[in-house]
């Protein structure tokens, strides 16, 4: 294959970075380019023109490259030109590419000189050119123009060393031959980056504009500041050239002119000009891919085993087959209902580690939310008070009773058990949230195929609404089950005897006098039944009361612990749960905490010498999850106990009573519904919400629309498979041609090693021979020296001693 091969790769490895930058995503492939350094008016320009041999490029004062250009040279039998952004037309004006160039830069930076990093991608074809990849940057400025950021230096500074640091990239050093070769702002990035200049080619400007008896000589036969890929002299069009539309065609026969008579330049006139600086970057370029190939094979292997299971569904992908359209729709359908019951059932892969959803949200729904519901929506202690006292004196009539009426009991019970219709409906809302979230969470796989989603979306979620209309009239129903019969044989129901008894002892403990909790060696001795732990905040456990500290808690059916840490090694408390409430605090007004309280219903200090203490979470969901886990462990909010009206002791002993056996006898429902209340949602709803996606969905779908439009794909994945399979074929052939190159081609050697301690050192230039005068010495001056003339254009020298012959260091 020889060079040839090398010569396709170069294509290939430009149409595989097309094939990133299509999709929005760079190239992590590092792949090997010429990157075009130098300051303003170098002549970088001048020299990408003279590769093409078309005037493209932008023109003016000041800084006019604003964006790094990519430009692709390859060779072809007609001459045109493409960008990447609008790849659908074809320049064949090159005075358009200059104005396209100019507007799409203007699109990014604004119209004020500024500048940016997004790179604008050309392509020139041309018979004319030879496989080349560069990278035409900013060029080095100083001073901020116009309304340019004053760091402007140092953002185009950062821009050329993202480019210059990859291993992967030539670094092309332009350098006018009018200015001293020591202050070339190009050489000097390129010393940073490359130190042992292995990457750098010096590329020497404007020969003929030297002042009359100076020349480029020592430089150009790579003496004076060596390079290991050495130096490359070009005459460039001058402005008047260009201004006056000088054909490049000319402007290169002059040049090849200027060297073959320039008695300083005209015995290597063959290693000079455009001609052979474009074949020698070729031949560079070439042997700079070669050389990246082991590592360039590794990383498209692993980019393409990263493809392969993407694209495998798309190989053999034919957009308009119906059995295709069939096929894809019964899988996708199958695994909508596989999801959906995993996401409700659980399982074990795939699990989601940041927040809870489907199963475990409704499982919190049922056995923390809904519990909490039931308390929370209890009954007011003095209303239910008085309409206790107004039952039993309506039922006595004119007469005084002398027994507590049972009929009281059943008509408070009947209208406490109406009171549950609210957080039972309530409930079965929050479960329909979260199945139709689950739903939406399910058809996120369907997304290449928008109707198809629309239409499953549509179809469970109006199923899930029929199946709430039933489920709500089952639960009604239930609640009107309990309040048709009130059973007072139940075997939990506490009866009027112990009811009145309750009372008595309660009247009895209200006269005991304030006490400080500490748990008894009897609450010591039970076994703990853990209900949660978890970190709290306790608000006021400081001496100004304002202060707060972080413990771990552990809740127990028995006592409320809290330790140092989770270790739960050093215990700090263990509060016992007898006669704890809990009640509502508003957060502080500088606070982001949730809080709640915890207090003794006889007045007790519940630690130390407070009365309550104060728990704060990071959101009022914790709260409630909290206030949910102490509902199980008997805690319960906190109910007014004032009597605002005065009755008599007889009355007051049957109110008593009365009360004690309702909150018996609703303890007893609550514990009923809390139990039928997951069956009955789960029979009713999600049990039946899962067979219809297994069994009928499908039907429904067929029914409801025309399969084809059902499988019409959206944009995006039409889009998004085409570049998918086009970067993977990309990829397989360049994997293909580097398989054939790496076998067949022999490798050209890297150029000789050089004097680079100039490139090494801080210094310009130091001699290092032994014992020589200013061999310690700091720095050696770097000046110009005319040879036969001052001024500007004089030749660049490097100072030699007497006794010095070493290479780079030259008589003045």
């Amino acid at each position: 294959m020889g060079n040839r091969g090398m010569e396709e790769l170069i294509p290939l490895v430009n149409k595989l970075q097309d094939a990133f930058s299509s999709i929005g995503q760079s190239c992590h492939l590092d792949l090997p380019q010429i990157a075009v350094v130098g300051g303003q008016s170098a002549g970088k320009s001048s020299v990408l023109e003279n590769f093409v041999g078309r005037d493209f490029l932008p023109r003016g004062s000041g800084i006019v490259t604003r964006r790094p250009l990519i430009l692709q040279l390859i060779f072809s039998k007609t001459e045109y030109a493409e960008f990447l952004h609008c790849k659908s037309k074809k320049f064949t004006d090159f005075e358009e590419v200059r104005q396209e160039i100019e507007a799409e830069t203007d699109r990014v930076t604004g119209t004020n000189k500024g500048i940016s990093p997004v790179p604008i991608n050309l392509r020139v074809y041309s018979p004319h050119v030879l496989n080349l990849t560069l990278i035409d940057l900013p060029g080095i400025t100083k001073v901020p123009v116009g309304d340019q950021p004053p760091d402007i230096e140092y953002q185009i500074k950062d821009m050329i060393l993202q480019f210059i640091s990859r291993e992967s990239s030539l670094i092309l050093a332009v350098t006018p031959a009018n200015m001293d070769l020591a202050n070339s702002d190009a050489l000097k990035l390129a010393k940073e980056v490359d130190p042992q200049g292995l990457r750098t080619i010096g590329v020497i400007t404007k020969l003929d504009l030297m002042d009359e008896g100076t020349d480029a000589r020592d430089v150009l036969e790579n003496k004076l500041l060596p390079l290991r890929r050495g130096y490359i002299g070009v005459v460039n069009r001058s402005q008047k050239d260009i201004e006056g539309k000088k054909d490049i065609r000319a402007a290169l026969a002059a040049e090849r002119k200027f060297f073959l008579s320039h008695p300083a330049y005209r015995h290597m006139a063959d290693r000079m000009g455009t001609p052979h600086l474009q074949k020698t970057l070729n031949q560079q370029l070439t042997n700079h891919i070669r050389e990246s190939l082991p590592a360039l094979r590794s990383k498209l292997q692993s980019q393409l085993l990263s493809l392969e299971k993407e694209v495998e569904e798309y190989k053999n992908f034919r957009p308009d087959d119906p059995t295709r359209k069939t096929k894809a729709l019964l899988q996708m359908v199958q695994q909508f209902g596989v999801d959906f019951e995993k996401r409700i059932e659980g399982s074990g892969d795939q699990v989601d580690t940041l927040e809870l959803s489907g199963g475990a949200r409704i499982n919190r729904i049922f056995h923390e939310r809904f519990p909490f519901e039931l308390v929370k929506m209890e009954f007011d202690e003095k209303d239910l008070r008085r309409e206790i006292s107004y039952a039993i004196k309506n039922i006595h009539g004119v007469r005084t009773g002398l027994f507590t009426p049972d009929l009281a009991f059943e008509a408070i019970v009947k209208k406490q058990v109406v009171k549950l219709k609210e957080p039972c409906l309530k409930c079965v809302d929050l479960v329909i949230q979260e199945l139709i979230n689950t739903v939406r969470q399910c058809t996120s796989k369907l997304s290449s195929y928008p109707r198809l989603r629309e239409e499953t979306e549509r179809i469970v979620t109006t199923y899930i609404r029929e199946r709430e209309g039933r489920t709500k009239d089952q639960i009604l129903l239930l609640i009107d089950i309990e309040q048709s019969y009130i059973n007072t044989n139940h075997e939990d129901f506490i009866g009027f005897a112990n009811a009145q008894q309750r009372s008595t002892q309660l009247n009895k403990k209200r006269a005991i006098p304030n006490q400080v909790a500490h748990p008894s060696p009897a609450l010591l001795s039970r076994p703990f039944q853990v209900i949660r732990r978890g970190w709290l905040t306790i608000n006021n456990i400081s001496l100004m009361k304002g202060g707060s500290k972080e413990y771990w808690f552990v809740l127990t059916a028995e006592s409320l612990s809290w330790y140092k840490d989770e270790e739960e090694k050093e215990k700090k408390y263990m509060l016992p749960l007898d006669n704890l409430k809990i009640r509502d605090v508003e957060k502080g007004f500088m606070s982001n905490k949730h809080v709640f309280a915890i207090f003794n219903t006889e007045q007790r200090n519940v630690y130390k010498d407070l009365r309550q203490i104060e728990l704060a979470c990071d959101s009022q969901e914790d709260v409630d999850s909290w206030k949910a886990s102490f509902l199980r462990a008997g805690v319960y909010p906190e109910k007014d106990q004032e009597n605002t009206f005065s009755m008599d002791p007889q009355l007051e002993r049957q109110v008593e009573t009365i009360r004690n056996l309702v909150d018996s006898y609703v303890a007893i429902i609550n514990k009923s519904i809390r139990d039928l209340m997951p069956k009955t949602i789960m029979h009713l709803m999600i049990n039946n919400t899962k067979a219809f996606i297994h069994h009928e969905l499908l039907a429904y779908l067929y029914s409801s629309a025309d399969q084809s439009s059902l499988m019409e794909e959206s944009a995006d994945q039409a889009q998004r498979r085409d570049d998918m399979l086009r970067m993977y074929h990309a990829l397989k052939e360049a994997l293909n041609i580097i398989g054939d190159i790496s076998t067949s081609t022999v490798s050209t050697p890297v150029p000789p090693p050089v004097d680079d301690t100039w490139l090494q050192s801080t210094s310009s230039h130091r001699c290092a021979r032994p014992g020589h005068p200013q061999a310690s010495s700091p720095q050696v001056s770097v000046r110009a020296q005319p040879t036969g003339g001052r001024g500007k254009g004089a030749r660049p020298q490097m100072v030699q001693h007497p006794a010095c012959h070493s290479r780079g260091c030259h008589p003045a």
